[in-house]
């Protein structure tokens, strides 16, 4: 190969591949800015509406209670004054009236001057003309006592508290203007202020409390609300309450406090404005009407007032008129802005809050623009990266890749790259070059465990003979032939599991090719004057660097399951051996020897063991193993234990659909440290008659069966100072199988054990 065609090549490769990441990516980053703008944008706004329509709600429910305040007030005046006027029916009133009440020159009848504190009592005004009879004296009293007891109260959230009879009567309680009843003008007419017609029968058929429109105390300046409340007495208008209430602190919590960007609005449904952050009312003037009003602005209001300004408030207007009262969030399109309705309770004002749209975009623009330009810095940055990896990272491992194909190509695996790099090239040059050395390893090792194992199973079966049958004959005299079955059961379970390990080990070795290889070394022979164009150009070369990363990911996954499966087989050898050692020690009749096990570990063996077979059937396990502590137990005893009770779940599942056979796992501790281990299945279940007879030695209900299993595994559970039981809630149903162990078992002689045994075994068989 020619090294002076090195450097071009590997910039022609950087160069493009630059150019091509870049355009994408800068793409993708648009796309991704656009899309995330529109996403924050509808997010933004969903979040504002949400806000604006809790906001409101909110800020309803704060100004409207001082009027239904007022209106609750109104009822509970309308009761007392009620019974105050049938108290009275029956009564003389002239003793009273005649220390409360005077009649003046003027001819009004006011309070007598003697005595009188507007501060601290109820003030009258009679007009003249009234007809001073004995009726009208008890009403006039009922009504003086009546505000005289809540009049005091009210006054901590209402100015005044009135009560007007249908002669034009006025009885109120008012500390602010204490002399207004003693100096007003004898000509003073209640009859055609807007609080007193309300009440009347002709303008409130309904007889329900009503609200003035907004006017101006002249005395102090400020804005106000009367509320009237008509009382009716056996089908006759006889008097109307009222409260007088102040508008200014409402006015300016309305204009001040609102959501950022937002303002504030108050009108009635006849289009009186009652509050407007820009435009208020000169002193004196009558309220504008937003539906209609032919007043020069600069008549109205202090400042402001443009025709823009009216023309925006009468589009408000318009739609919160017509909106449907279901939605309390709306959309004003011709001036871009949302509005949040509400009505107060009581005199029924909208409130609205305006919220412009473009504080919505405006933030949502700030979050995609900074979202954009992290993108961009991010590119920049990626780009500088790649530019560096490929010039220096790249192209020098493809050559050494060539050469190395080259030594494969003739068989030669004793292949040398650098592998200290730690990425994809530098786990492909370790997969690379640990290939043949790998395969040829692993065939050795297979061929070595295919040749040995079937000595070792013979040498392990006939020690198993041997021992089995000195096993039987102890068994014979101390009632032991159980166990040696039982050690047969479980190897030939074992065995199962090796063979089947093996011949899937030599199914993976089989499938290994690497004609392929040779094939992409040949090619990159052919085109090694100009490697950089048949990578970057030709078809074939562009597919040869995802190959070898495909090929290179492909033998670490055999390399790993045929780890996988020899582990396997030196673990079921390993556990044979187990068996055999155990059955040597009962040959000898030793004391049980107990050591420190992990149960969720000898779980996961004991899975591990019956996988294959697990996975023929199409068994899908569930594990729900809790931590518990290690316990002192026979480690090979209680997994012999678990995979009988796993072989036999997994047939009792035979006639259960595949797609839903479920063997279910289940470890635990209860409160005095015993350790609970359920194997469940979903198969054919169990009848009551038979689970009394499962544990009997040599009862079986496959036709293959021999009936070691269960009973077996009894007694061993028994001989570990534990329990084995079964649940079944009948055919069809699953089974359950429950170990149970203490976390110390007591230490007794095998003689001893061995007559629990006996005995356990004639109770089963009774």
């Amino acid at each position: 190969m020619s090294h002076a065609h090195l450097p071009e090549s590997r910039g022609s490769l950087a160069r493009s591949t630059l150019i091509n990441m870049g355009v994408r990516i800068a793409a993708i980053i648009a796309l991704i800015t656009i899309f995330g703008y529109l996403h924050i944008y509808n997010s933004f706004r969903d979040e504002t509406l949400g806000r604006m329509e809790r906001a409101i709600q909110t800020r309803a429910q704060r100004e409207q209670a001082i009027f239904v305040l007022a209106q609750d007030n109104h009822a509970i005046l309308k009761t007392a004054l009620e019974e105050r006027f049938r108290a009275w029916s029956q009564e003389d009133p002239n003793p009273r009236f005649d220390i409360l009440f005077s009649k003046r020159p003027d001819g009004t009848i006011r309070n007598n001057p003697e005595g009188f504190d507007g501060k601290r009592m109820p003030g009258v005004f009679v007009p003249p003309g009234v007809t001073d009879d004995l009726d009208f004296r008890r009403r006039l009293v009922a009504t003086y006592e009546v505000v005289a007891q809540y009049g005091p109260a009210f006054i901590v959230r209402f100015t005044n508290t009135g009560i007007m009879l249908p002669e034009g009567v006025l009885v109120g309680y008012w500390p602010a203007g204490a002399t207004w009843f003693q100096d007003v003008e004898p000509d003073f007419s209640l009859v055609g202020f807007e609080y007193f017609t309300l009440a009347q029968p002709e303008n409130n058929p309904q007889r329900k409390s009503s609200w003035t429109g907004i006017f101006e105390d002249p005395p102090s300046k400020i804005w106000m609300v009367t509320v009237s409340t008509p009382l009716d007495m056996d089908g006759q208008h006889v008097a109307t309450l009222s409260h007088d209430v102040l508008l200014d602190e409402l006015m300016h919590r309305i204009r001040n406090e609102h959501m950022l960007g937002a303002y504030n609005l108050l009108f009635r449904d006849d289009g009186q404005l009652i509050v407007h952050p820009e435009l208020r009312m000169k002193s004196g003037v009558e309220p504008y009407n937003v539906r209609e009003d032919p007043r020069p602005a600069e008549e109205l209001f202090e400042q402001g007032g443009s025709a823009e300004q009216l023309t925006h408030l009468r589009d408000i207007f318009e739609k919160v008129k017509t909106h449907s009262p279901d939605r309390n969030v709306l959309e004003l399109n011709e001036h871009d802005e949302y509005l949040a309705v509400t009505r107060l309770e009581g005199p029924g004002w909208n409130l609205v809050t305006v919220m412009p749209k473009k504080e919505v975009s405006a933030a949502a623009f700030g979050v995609a623009r900074y979202v954009l330009l992290i993108g961009v810095l991010s590119l920049l940055l990626e780009l500088l990266i790649m530019s560096w990896v490929l010039r220096q990272k790249i192209t020098q491992p493809l050559l050494a890749f060539t050469q190395a194909t080259d030594q494969v190509a003739v068989g030669d695996f004793e292949v040398s790259l650098d592998t200290s790099r730690n990425d994809e090239l530098g786990r492909l040059a370790s997969a690379f070059q640990l290939m043949a050395r790998e395969v040829q390893q692993r065939e050795e090792a297979l061929r070595q465990a295919n040749e040995g194992l079937e000595q070792r199973v013979e040498e392990r079966t006939q020690k198993l003979q041997e021992v089995h049958k000195r096993f039987v004959e102890t068994a014979r005299q101390v009632g032991r032939a159980e166990i040696a079955t039982n050690i047969l059961h479980n190897v030939g379970n074992v065995l199962t599991s090796v063979s089947t390990s093996a011949q899937l080990a030599e199914e993976r070795v089989t499938r290994l090719k690497l004609e392929s290889v040779e094939r992409l070394a040949n090619l990159l022979v052919e085109h090694q004057a100009d490697l950089g164009t048949f990578l970057t150009q030709d078809e074939r070369g562009r597919n040869a660097l995802p190959f070898l990363n495909q090929l290179g990911k492909y033998l670490q996954t055999e390399r790993q399951a045929l780890l996988s499966l020899l582990g396997d087989v030196s673990r079921h050898t390993e556990h044979i051996g187990a068996i055999v050692k155990l059955q040597q020690h009962y040959a000898r009749t030793p004391q049980q020897i107990f050591e420190s096990v992990d149960l969720k570990e000898l779980v996961e063996d004991s899975l591990r063991i019956n996988q294959a077979a697990l996975s023929r059937h199409h068994v899908k396990v569930e594990q729900n193993l809790a931590e518990v502590p290690p316990i002192q137990t026979e480690k090979h005893k209680v997994l012999m234990i678990l995979v009988n009770l796993i072989s036999n779940a997994k047939y009792a599942m035979d006639d259960v659909p595949e797609d839903e056979r479920l063997l279910t796992v289940s470890l635990e501790s209860s409160a005095d440290g015993r350790i609970h281990l359920e194997i469940r299945d979903n198969g054919v279940g169990i009848t009551p008659e038979l689970l009394t007879r499962i544990f009997q030695h040599g009862f079986t209900t496959r036709e293959d069966g021999h009936g070691f299993g269960l009973h077996s595994s009894a007694l061993a559970a028994q001989e570990l100072g534990g329990t084995l039981k079964a649940y079944s809630q009948g055919p069809g149903k699953g089974a359950t199988f429950t170990l149970e162990l203490p976390p110390i078992p007591e230490q007794k002689e095998q003689v001893e054990v061995m007559e629990e045994v006996v005995v356990m075994d004639k109770r089963a068989r009774a």
